[in-house]
C-alpha cells in the first residue's frame, strides 16, 4: 500500500505534457508518476523523465498488443491513474479492463469534433483551420476501446483570431494543455477511493 497515488504516463513523443504533469507531481504529498513508457524508443519524453528520475519502459507493438507484459508492469506498480499524453495507438482491451474508468487521454479539439484515428497534433489544428472554425480547444476524455470517444472530463476553450496560423492554435492550445491537464489528473486523483 502506497502512500500516495501512482500515475503512469504514456507518452509517443517530445512529452511536452508529461513535463508539466511531471512538474505539478515532483513534490507533491499525495500524488506521484511512478513511470513514462512509450512506444518510441527515440522519443524527448524519456530524456525528460530522466531529468526527473522516473523509470521508463520502452515497448513494441507486439509487447502492446499479444501480451500481458504491460498490464502487468503497471499493476506490479500499483498504478491508479494512467495519463496519455501524446500517445498515438490505441489502448489495447486487456489494458482497459485491467484498469477501467482509471485511463484518461488529453485532444487538441473539442470533441466530438475533429477526433478519431489519424485526429492527432496539427492534423487536427490543420482541419480546424481549413473549415474557419471561431473557436478551437481541449478535450480531457475517458480512454475506451476508440479513439476520442470515452467520456468527457473536462474541455477548454480559446478563440480562433483573424491571421492566426497553425503555430499560433497549437501555441493556444498547448497553453490550455499545460493549464488544466495536472490540474484535472490531481482532480481525478482525490475523487477516487483509496483501497
Amino acid at each position: 500500500m502506497h502512500l500516495k497515488k501512482r500515475i503512469a504516463i504514456f507518452a509517443s513523443g517530445s512529452g511536452s505534457n508529461a513535463q508539466k504533469i511531471m512538474e505539478h507531481f515532483k513534490k507533491h504529498n499525495e500524488a506521484e508518476v511512478a513511470l513514462v513508457l512509450t512506444n518510441n524508443p527515440d522519443a524527448y519524453v524519456l530524456q525528460r523523465a530522466d531529468n526527473f528520475e522516473i523509470p521508463t519502459h520502452i515497448f513494441d507493438r507486439y509487447e502492446f498488443y499479444k501480451t500481458e507484459s504491460v498490464v502487468n508492469l503497471l499493476k506490479s506498480l500499483e498504478v491508479d491513474l494512467i495519463v496519455l499524453a501524446g500517445f498515438l495507438w490505441l489502448v489495447p482491451e486487456n489494458l482497459l479492463k485491467a484498469f477501467p474508468n482509471k485511463i484518461i487521454n488529453i485532444h487538441p479539439a473539442l470533441l466530438p469534433k475533429y477526433g478519431g484515428k489519424g485526429m492527432y497534433g496539427d492534423f487536427v489544428h490543420n482541419a480546424v483551420l481549413a473549415n474557419k472554425e471561431e473557436e478551437s480547444g481541449i478535450t480531457i476524455h475517458f480512454v475506451n476501446e476508440h479513439f476520442d470517444e470515452g467520456e468527457v472530463i473536462h474541455q477548454a476553450k480559446f478563440r480562433i483570431e483573424d491571421g492566426d496560423d497553425l503555430e499560433m492554435i497549437k501555441f493556444k492550445g498547448q497553453q490550455l494543455e499545460h493549464q488544466y491537464y495536472p490540474k484535472v489528473i490531481e482532480q481525478l486523483l482525490k475523487k477516487m477511493k483509496t483501497i
